[in-house]
Parts: C-alpha cells; structure tokens; sequence
C-alpha cells in the first residue's frame, strides 16, 4: 500500500493538477482518508488541510479521476424536503483507507475508534464494484435527514428500495435496525411511496432473517 500510494496517488493523482506541494496534499489525502463515510464538507476540509476551498475542490476531483475516493449522493426524489443534500465521501479500498489511517495490523483495525466508519465504506465500496462489474448504474445514493435519521446505502431498483445498514458489531440489537424502520416510516409518507426491502450487514457470521430486516453477515 505505501508503494501504491507513492507511485498510483502521489505521482499520477498529482500529475492530473500539476500539483507541487506533496506535504499539503498528502495531508489533504490523510483528511480525505479521516472523512471517509462522513457528509463531504469541502469548506471544513480545506480550512484542516490550509488550502483554499477551491483547492479542496479540485484535489478532490482528482482523486475521484484517480478511483481512489467518489461521492455517494444523498437520496432526494419524493421523500421530504428535510433531508441533507451533502454526499458523502468514501474510498474504493478499503485497505488504501486503513493505510492512509496509520492501519497496519488487524488488530488495529478492531479496537480503531473510525472502525464503524472503515466497515461502512468496505460495504458500500464492494456493491458499486459488484454492479459496475455487472455492467449496472450505480443507482446508488444514502438517506439522511436534518434530525440525524440514516441509512448508509439505499439501491433504486425502480418499484423497490433496497436499504442497507451496516454495523461492524458481531451481535446483532435492536438498535441495528432502528434506522431502518424509521426509513421504512419516512418512505411510506413519500408523495410516491415505494416498497422497501431492508438489509442489514454486520460483523458477525451468521446469517438471519427477522421481520425487520434480512441480516447478512461480512463474509
């Protein structure tokens, strides 16, 4: 990975923008890599990494040019004008994030306190890999309201919604699919209702299907 960033990141994202102060941007890849799974606030990103907004901007685009990092957008159409319209950011591997995180041993990444967040991305990383590989749009986004209410992964297959929470816990609780069933109330008051089906992924081993949800394991 730390030749893969010199060579893949650091040379050829750079070379997309002529960009000549390595220091900076490897700062500002590190920040990227800290926001992973989070709202993507240019404004916050540039003002930590000391570079203009527009800056942030356009490292940004390179870096999705580069596939290292995209944007997932937030879900919009028909549901209430109180959701966020901020995508969030996320990396395409998941082992290039634990890197730039200072991530070298499992055992690091159990006890890391961005682990929720790491788990988060691998999901959502691995189901835009398998539909493009597919030959399939992303048809992809997230929901979020301006109350905190979120499903991290919503899949638009047209008359169905699919909802996909993760969670890197190995037991499944009541909590894990709590989001859920507030997506499952909020779709329901949509000018255009659609059906939903619930997914939830987790850190366990073991499959199971509850009325909530179907829960699939990590493996």
């Amino acid at each position: 990975m730390g030749s893969y960033t010199v060579t893949c990141v650091e040379r050829d994202v750079r070379h997309i923008l002529s960009i000549s102060d390595l220091v900076a941007f490897q700062s500002f890849l590190r920040l990227v890599a800290a926001r992973s799974a989070q709202l993507l606030n240019l404004s916050a990103l540039s003002a930590d990494a000391g570079i203009t907004h527009n800056t942030a901007r356009a490292w940004f685009s390179a870096l999705e040019a580069g596939y290292v990092a995209f944007r997932l957008p937030p879900l919009h159409a028909n549901v209430t004008k109180r959701l966020v319209k901020t995508p969030k950011a996320h990396f395409y591997d998941s082992g290039l994030l634990c890197y730039l995180l200072g991530i070298r041993e499992p055992e690091q990444l159990r006890h890391h306190p961005l682990r929720g967040a790491i788990f988060e991305t691998w999901v959502v990383s691995e189901i835009v890999k398998a539909r493009v590989h597919r030959g399939l749009p992303p048809s992809l986004s997230f929901y979020r309201d301006r109350k905190g209410a979120e499903v991290d992964l919503v899949l638009d297959r047209g008359d169905t919604l699919v909802a996909v929470e993760t969670r890197s816990g190995q037991t499944v609780s009541a909590e894990f699919l709590s989001a859920l069933a507030r997506f499952q109330v909020s779709i329901g008051q949509a000018v255009q209702p659609k059906e939903v089906e619930s997914v939830l992924v987790y850190g366990g081993d073991r499959p199971e299907h509850r009325s909530a949800a179907r829960v699939v394991p990590w493996n």
